[in-house]
């Protein structure tokens, strides 16, 4: 009988300190181009987490290398341990990630619908800008970028393979050679007078 391998916690855990070991790297400030908000009561009692702003510039390299380890991440989880109804989906898996780092690195990400159903309302594009970008990364973009109430927010294409259209289009997969995405939105905090995208 051939063993089936699942996201256990000590594998999942594997994954995920590998992730945050790597995602510290890009976490830690520069110097030259980070502001922290002055202290206040509620901060230097540790009761509120400081939120460090950086400048678009180094923003938009987070994003995107955020982009990769989180892409990288999905696509190893997908391979090694989802077999099986039983499994944990991969993406899913990846929503507990997205509250960690959220949690200690104030940089926010979340799954976005493109060109396939989504598989949560949770992924249905909700803003102005998540409907731009569903609807430029379904026309072959890879990326989109925007500056907005303090954050630089960058959506990136993630390709969807097979195993993804399995149940993102079901049994009813489209004939279609069309390639299938589905949208992963970065968010990170920028200082307000820090520039705008082109």
């Amino acid at each position: 009988m051939k063993a089936k391998c699942f996201i256990g916690p000590g594998n999942f855990a594997g994954a995920f300190g590998v992730l945050c070991v790597a995602i510290a790297l890009y976490a830690e400030p520069q110097d030259r181009n980070v502001t922290k908000p002055a202290e206040n009561n509620a901060s230097a009692s540790g009761s509120q987490a400081e939120v460090v702003r950086v400048d678009t510039s180094v923003a938009r390299d987070r994003a995107k290398q955020m982009h990769e380890i989180y892409s990288a991440t999905l696509d190893v989880i997908h391979r090694r341990y989802f077999h099986g109804e039983r499994a944990t989906i991969p993406a899913r898996a990846m929503e507990d990630i997205f509250i960690e780092m959220k949690h200690q690195s104030k940089i926010e990400a979340r799954w976005i619908s493109v060109n396939t159903k989504a598989m949560s309302i949770d992924h249905d594009p909700k803003t102005e800008f998540e409907k731009r970008a569903a609807r430029e990364l379904a026309e072959g973009k890879m990326a989109i970028e925007v500056v907005e109430d303090g954050f630089y927010r960058r959506a990136g294409a993630i390709s969807l393979n097979s195993g993804c259209l399995s149940c993102h289009e079901g049994l009813i997969q489209s004939s279609s050679r069309k390639p299938r995405f589905a949208g992963l939105v970065i968010s990170v905090p920028i200082e307000v007078d820090s520039g705008k995208t082109d």
